[in-house]
């Protein structure tokens, strides 16, 4: 153990990853703590993702970010779900909400009762019994009372390590101008100090790397390894561009399955951020520019911008004296919009393991452990999407379902395909009806349901599907438009000119 009591926190890189853990920080221990972050305005920041997933709202309410004032700078429009068009077969689409469908049993979640339901003839279709979805594609919101409705944001990423940097810096943080040039090691391999361009060394007793897909910390200098997912991930690349709004905004994120990717839109109360994430085994740059360009609405803001990465995560994400946050600590695509997720629980994960006394190997092992398992989880579920497929009318969608898939990721499938049911893992991200809507979106029938669902007649059974779809309509049929809900809650002043490409993965 690394006796050496930690007073000085040196964070390297700002951005999201950057600024979110310097909030979170500060608000904290900024009383006991001296932090400095680290960042350079002449270095981009990279990445393309806008939207964002529920655990967001826990982050904000701990650090007593109001609401209101954080989605009219950012300009923020709600989120519920996500549109997956064409990924099963062209032409047919499927809605993965945020919300619960149904009720479920103690015994079996309430997919059983669907699925007998549907053996009857006594059931709708499965969206139906979920409030979150129906609202979404009736393209309505409100806060209910009780947290009745769950929730993200799509947001303007470009603005939001502005918004919590002017949050921080009241509460301690000390942001210094410079591109770090050297990473200085002490005599047990540790990071004593990080030496700016300006000749500057910036020494400390805890570093945080948040300098992006490079690791200039946790790599470069301490060698943390890289664990390539590439081979269950093809996609290496995406291209991103701002377009002008040419409707109301809809509160959930699309996701168009295209020949060797697929493309996102993102609705912001004044522009709409797109982008299509492809394989470049398969599709050249230029001709993923194309397609791009070819399936946006509105005049275009930006210059698309082509952006490489590979999927995969440190083999160690806490090495020695340096935790890696964010892009620094691996990268998954941001088809479920789980990069700034994966940022937070990072900065929780090392909240609770604050080494205060010093450093201990069992803090490191154990957030090690944490951060490897929630990765490969998150993993699993994007994997999930492209394998079970229909599709077969291109190379690239040949590939994804015909390839090898994680051990873990085929136990999930046989499962829910041979019983119906689906268990969530302590500490997983992705609910039981997350799999749900998925697996059965891409076309997984369940070939039995739990005899429990047999229990109710065929009127007792009628009753409890009717009076779940009769709640969530009258509660849908209540509910203000999505566009008349932000503007009286957080509207958003109009841009005076163009936002700069927004970046963050």
């Amino acid at each position: 153990m690394n006796s050496k009591q930690i007073k000085r926190v040196v964070i390297a890189g700002g951005g999201t990853a950057g600024w979110m853990m310097a909030a979170a920080l500060s608000k904290t221990l900024g009383k006991v703590l001296d932090i400095k972050l680290i960042e350079s305005d002449e270095i981009g920041t990279v990445g393309v993702g806008e939207a964002t997933i529920p655990p967001i709202i826990i982050f904000h309410r701990l650090l007593d970010i109001n609401e209101q004032q954080f989605m009219a700078a950012m300009q923020a429009t709600f989120k519920l779900g996500i549109s997956f068009e064409n990924w099963r077969v062209p032409g047919e689409n499927y809605f993965h909400s945020f919300g619960m469908t149904g009720t479920d049993h103690w015994t079996a979640g309430f997919q059983h009762f669907w699925l007998r339901g549907r053996e009857r003839a006594l059931a709708g279709a499965y969206p139906d019994y979920c409030l979150e979805l129906k609202a979404a594609l009736a393209n309505k919101f409100a806060h209910l009372p009780n947290n009745g409705m769950n929730y993200a944001f799509h947001l303007d990423a470009s603005l939001y390590a502005k918004f919590l940097r002017k949050f921080s810096e009241p509460f301690g943080v000390q942001r210094i101008e410079g591109k770090i040039v050297d990473v200085q090691l002490d005599g047990s391999g540790a990071i004593e100090s990080l030496k700016l361009d300006s000749g500057t060394a910036v020494p400390g007793d805890l570093f945080i790397d948040c300098s992006g897909f490079r690791g200039l910390l946790i790599e470069q200098a301490l060698h943390a390894g890289y664990e390539d997912w590439t081979h269950w991930l093809p996609s290496d690349s995406a291209i991103a561009v701002q377009t002008e709004a040419v409707g109301e905004p809809i509160p959930y994120t699309r996701s168009i399955a295209r020949d060797a990717g697929w493309q996102w839109r993102i609705p912001l109360q004044h522009r709409v951020g797109n982008g299509l994430v492809y394989c470049s085994r398969y599709l050249s740059d230029e001709q993923a520019r194309k397609t791009l360009v070819e399936n946006i609405e509105g005049k275009m803001l930006t210059e698309p911008r082509v952006l490489k990465f590979h999927a995969g995560q440190r083999r160690r994400h806490w090495v020695k004296n340096c935790i890696a946050i964010g892009l620094a600590s691996g990268f998954i695509e941001p088809l479920e919009s789980t990069s700034i997720h994966l940022i937070q629980r990072g900065i929780i994960r090392l909240m609770q393991l604050f080494p205060f006394a010093g450093i201990s190997p069992s803090d490191i092992d154990e957030f090690n452990q944490q951060t490897k398992v929630e990765f490969e989880h998150i993993r699993d579920f994007i994997i999930l999407h492209y394998h079970v497929t229909d599709r077969q009318d291109t190379p690239f969608w040949r590939h994804c379902r015909g390839m090898e898939i994680p051990a873990s990721l085929t136990h999930r499938i046989r499962l829910f395909r041979e019983t119906g049911r689906v268990f969530r893992g302590p500490n997983e991200l992705f609910q039981e009806n997350s799999w749900i809507q998925v697996m059965m979106g891409q076309g997984i029938v369940p070939q039995q349901y739990h005899p429990v669902a047999g229990v109710m007649n065929d009127e007792e059974l009628r009753t409890f599907l009717n009076g779940i779809s009769a709640g969530v309509d009258r509660t849908v049929a209540q509910l203000p438009s999505h566009q008349t809900y932000l503007r009286q809650y957080c509207p958003a002043a109009p841009p005076t000119i163009a936002a700069p490409a927004a970046r963050r993965m």
